[in-house]
């Protein structure tokens, strides 16, 4: 059997995991450093060893209420094509190994916006479903492109 590893993290205590091959870190939540013109999901840039880096409110993303921070807050570092992306969450506090069979598809309710990043539903037990999700897939290539923007003048 095949088996994955996955971080869980929380948004509005609603469960999501993504798979711990995709992570390069999680660092404590810091506040982004404005930019103006960018679009209303990036909370700014930050400093990550070295990198400005976009950061990303998964919340204002998938359009889920309550967008304030938390102090258990954290920021899951992934790369895309050679480039750290930062996504805020309201914790991510633990990892999870699950069986392929314990993956189920994406219904087919789901609208092709979020089957472009929802990969599965994950079945922990008789009480808890995992969303998973490629953090890759959140952004299109068009806001991509705009993040890419961003680094490009704050790189001028």
């Amino acid at each position: 059997m095949a088996e994955k590893q996955y971080v869980i993290f929380n948004l509005n205590n609603q469960e999501f995991g993504i798979d711990i091959m995709s992570v390069k870190e999680i660092i404590t939540y810091k506040e982004p450093f404005n930019i103006p013109n960018s679009p209303d999901f990036i909370e700014g840039v930050l400093n990550y060893r070295g990198n400005v880096i976009p950061i990303v409110s998964l919340k204002k993303r998938f359009g889920m209420e309550n967008i304030e921070v938390n102090e258990d807050a954290r920021i899951i570092v992934i790369t895309y094509k050679e480039k750290e992306i930062g996504f805020i969450v309201d914790d991510a506090s633990q990892t999870i190994r699950l069986e392929e069979e314990m993956i189920d598809d994406v219904p087919d309710l789901i609208n092709s916006i979020s089957r472009r990043f929802i990969t599965g539903v994950g079945k922990i037990d008789d009480e808890r479903l995992l969303i998973i999700i490629n953090l890759e897939n959140v952004l299109t290539d068009e806001e991509k492109a705009e993040i890419e923007e961003l680094e490009v003048q704050d790189e001028v």
